[in-house]
């Protein structure tokens, strides 16, 4: 199989698959040495054929690929999206649209939370994929013909698995239950990078209130230097830095470099004098302006209530045939707990009439719990 590599083969290519009513997409990329994924090879298919794309080609210009993303017309299904879907956000500035993720869709029609493409190619697909392309190296050239095939099998299979899952969801009548999850991987504000907000990448690793404020700093110091240079994050400073940084909150160059988790001589570096502008900015900060930090689990005589609810959950989902994740999340277990009228998806829409209700009845004494054989079993009291 031959890549694309020019904008006019593109074109055709894109039209051809906008007749159809669905696509499959994925994409090869690397990210171990830059801030920004580098966008490495684009694979499509359509029910009647499969192609590659060369974005790394020097005369290709990926517009009528963006373009076929934004068609309305056509459904592009992804397997766990997140990342690709970045990935075309930040080259093309679309998000595409509308868009069908079959790990979403698995968790819905009971494949389990996070199931792998291994698995549902596997269970629905009835195919075995050959991983030793799967830690390539994307960027060079030429690929070999069994690096094309792997490309080309991640979307060829995903056409199966996405006719399975979605006529499952139609004989369920589940499909309006993956409306959240894709409004989330379709808005814009999911893949904006805010260095003001890198600090929730380490939210519960300080707990005081001085802590969070200097964290919040030097945290968004390290985005925008890790943006600025395009290298990963931890090339800038490892998290253990950061968070040693928040906890000690150094003044100086010398209390700088007595933290063990600074390398030798970096308080001699430009990058010194920014980390302690930061710890000042934070140690200035109000208090009183600080987002909320996470509570300890556990509190407040919720913990046998949190691990009733545990139970509860995975006794309704394992009857509804549902993952667990997709129903509630441990912090949503936590917020019912402690109040009924909790802003959390679990007490919201269908998830409430599932589950919600139930935890409610449950944590009011409405609800028993039992076992009877192997089986749990609900009991209206």
């Amino acid at each position: 199989m031959n890549l694309i590599a020019t904008t006019e083969t593109l074109a055709a290519a894109c039209a051809r698959l906008a007749r159809h009513p669905f696509v499959t997409v994925d994409t090869e990329f690397l990210r171990e040495t830059t801030f920004f994924a580098k966008l490495c090879l684009i694979q499509m298919a359509s029910p009647d054929e499969a192609l590659l794309i060369d974005p790394l080609a020097p005369d290709i210009d990926l517009a009528p690929f963006f373009s076929l993303m934004t068609d309305e017309a056509v459904i592009k299904v992804f397997h766990s999206a997140r990342q690709d879907v970045e990935i075309i956000w930040q080259r093309g500035t679309v998000i595409p649209t509308p868009l069908f993720d079959t790990q979403v869709a698995a968790m819905v029609c009971g494949y389990g939370d996070s199931v792998s493409y291994e698995q549902l190619t596997n269970d629905l697909a009835h195919q075995r994929i050959d991983k030793s392309s799967r830690f390539t190296d994307w960027s060079q050239r030429p690929l070999d013909n069994q690096q094309l095939l792997y490309a080309e099998s991640d979307v060829t299979h995903l056409r199966t698995i996405y006719t399975a899952l979605s006529a499952d969801l139609a004989k369920t009548g589940r499909s309006a239950w993956l409306d959240e999850e894709i409004g989330i991987l379709t808005s814009p504000a999911t893949y904006e990078l805010k260095p003001e907000d890198a600090w929730q990448r380490l939210r519960g690793r300080v707990r005081k209130p001085r802590e969070l404020a200097v964290l919040m700093e030097i945290a968004a110091w390290r985005e925008n230097e890790a943006r600025t240079r395009d290298v990963p994050r931890s090339r800038v400073m490892k998290d253990d830095g950061l968070i040693d940084i928040a906890v000690h909150a150094p003044r100086s160059a010398e209390a700088l470099g007595r933290l063990r988790s600074i390398p030798n001589g970096f308080e001699r570096s430009r990058a010194a004098a920014d980390i302690l502008a930061a710890v000042e900015r934070g140690l200035a900060r109000d208090p009183a302006s600080l987002p909320p930090q996470e509570r300890p689990r556990g509190r407040n005589g919720g913990g046998a209530v949190l691990e009733m609810m545990k139970v509860l959950l995975k006794s309704v989902a394992e009857t509804a045939r549902v993952a667990p994740k997709i129903l509630a999340t441990v912090d949503d277990l936590e917020a019912i707990a402690t109040d009924d009228d909790a802003d959390v998806p679990a007490l919201q829409g269908w998830r409430r009439a599932l589950f919600g209700e139930q935890a409610l009845k449950l944590k009011h004494g409405r609800l028993a719990i039992a076992i009877e054989g192997n089986r749990v079993i609900l009991i209206d009291r």
